[in-house]
């Protein structure tokens, strides 16, 4: 791996680099085996934002006009990674813009936090309605597996997320997601934080080990790796999760042709997906509408 420190010299002294920042747990008292150094810059002369990884260091890199137009709320939620600007660490800040953005972010009142949500819950809920259309009686197996996909991608990209603004708090995207939004918010909001464990079937060690032995063969090499790091540091739904999201991710052309894939096959991938653990179809797109209902009303 290349030395992230060397690496975040290079970016602070790049002229093109108007800001540098941290992200991730990685160099902090929560880092583990398996984090990641992830670094965010600003920069000169880019046209769109733009991810590297190289030799096990990400660099997320933005526009520099992006540092000014995301000092803007309205723009900055439009569209900016904000849990990503909230909680990164900067490192270099010349012009103070990257400092301002994230003062917006971490004093937000409760009104534009409400906004905020709503505006969450009303794209989870665009999403759900789509699915709902689209599986169903009259549907077969592959409409199912793709609203269990769809529920669980939108519990985490929208609803968790959504919670988390009745405490002011951030999301972290991490390999540990379910212990993460049990630390942050299970204590807090226990009905929306079952539902989501409901969503993904997870079984501890035991179904760890089964979905970690169904990734081979499937392409998932990279995955796996990860998975298994997770595995060893005790954070086994961590890894099933991933997993989970990386299998519908991957092999979503395999969940739309599921009746002529080989049997072998279909129980790999109905292993990785947790078919005989997780509701299906509509029980799983309902599922997430209690939890969008749950995230609304902070329950």
């Amino acid at each position: 791996m290349q030395d992230p420190d060397k690496v975040q010299d290079r970016l602070v002294a790049d002229r093109k680099v108007r800001a540098v920042a941290q992200a991730g747990s990685y160099g902090t008292e929560e880092a583990w085996a398996g984090s990641q150094p992830t670094l965010v810059t600003f920069e000169r002369g880019l046209l769109s934002p733009q991810t590297e990884a190289r030799a096990g260091v990400t660099v997320r890199r933005f526009p520099y006009e992006k540092l000014e137009a995301w000092r803007d709320w309205d723009t900055a939620r439009e569209e900016a990674p904000i849990a990503l600007l909230a909680t990164s660490r900067v490192v270099y800040d010349p012009t103070g813009h990257y400092g301002r953005i994230q003062r917006t972010l971490w004093n937000l009142n409760e009104e534009r936090l409400a906004a905020h949500r709503e505006d969450l819950l009303g794209q989870a809920a665009a999403r759900l309605e789509a699915a709902r259309r689209t599986t169903g009686p009259g549907h077969g197996i592959q409409e199912q597996l793709l609203a269990l996909a769809e529920a669980r991608a939108v519990a985490v990209e929208l609803l968790y997320p959504a919670l988390l603004t009745h405490i002011h708090s951030w999301p972290e995207f991490e390999i540990r997601l379910p212990h993460a939004w049990r630390a942050a918010a299970g204590l807090r909001f226990p009905k929306a934080v079952y539902r989501l464990d409901g969503l993904y079937g997870f079984g501890g060690e035991a179904e760890a080990r089964r979905v970690l032995l169904a990734t081979r063969g499937l392409g998932l090499v990279e995955q796996e790796k990860r998975a298994r790091a997770a595995f060893q540091a005790g954070y086994y739904d961590g890894a099933v999760r991933y997993l989970r999201d990386e299998a519908a991710r991957t092999h979503r052309p395999d969940l739309e042709r599921w009746t002529y894939l080989s049997s072998a096959r279909r129980e790999k991938l109905g292993t990785l997906l947790g078919v005989t653990l997780s509701p299906l179809g509509p029980a799983a797109l309902a599922l997430a509408g209690e939890l969008l209902q749950d995230a609304r009303e902070g329950r």
